[in-house]
């Protein structure tokens, strides 16, 4: 059974920075593409971020990019999202997924976490 659990959600000022974190079990995770999406109060989920099964491709948002930085290590089966100069604009719930395909497409990843809650104040 596939299990993904982010952490390291919260309040942060803007301007400040937050590390989230997806704990992956359940299957080989360095066979896997791993991503990161949100979802803001009313609006659909989005695409923020893509790591390929080596770590060696990423992939951003354009809104992200150049802020945020997508990261994973094989040995212990996490992956990271590490988020500077935060804006009241990445609020939202992050959930971290799991797939097959080196993509922005939600419909691709598999599995899904739970999600974690950030809130950037102004």
């Amino acid at each position: 059974q596939v299990r993904l659990v982010e952490s390291g959600g919260g309040l942060v000022q803007a301007g400040g920075s937050l590390r989230l974190s997806c704990a992956a079990s359940g299957r080989t995770f360095s066979s896997y593409v791993m991503g990161w999406f949100r979802q803001a109060p009313g609006k659909e989920r989005e695409f923020v971020a893509t790591i390929s099964t080596s770590g060696r491709d990423v992939s951003y948002a354009a809104s992200v990019k150049g802020r945020f930085t997508i990261s994973r290590n094989n040995a212990n089966d996490t992956v990271y999202l590490q988020m500077n100069s935060l804006n009241p604009e990445d609020t939202a719930v992050y959930y971290c997924a799991q797939g097959t395909s080196f993509t922005s497409y939600a419909r691709s990843f598999d599995y899904w976490g739970q999600g974690t809650q950030v809130t950037v104040s102004s």
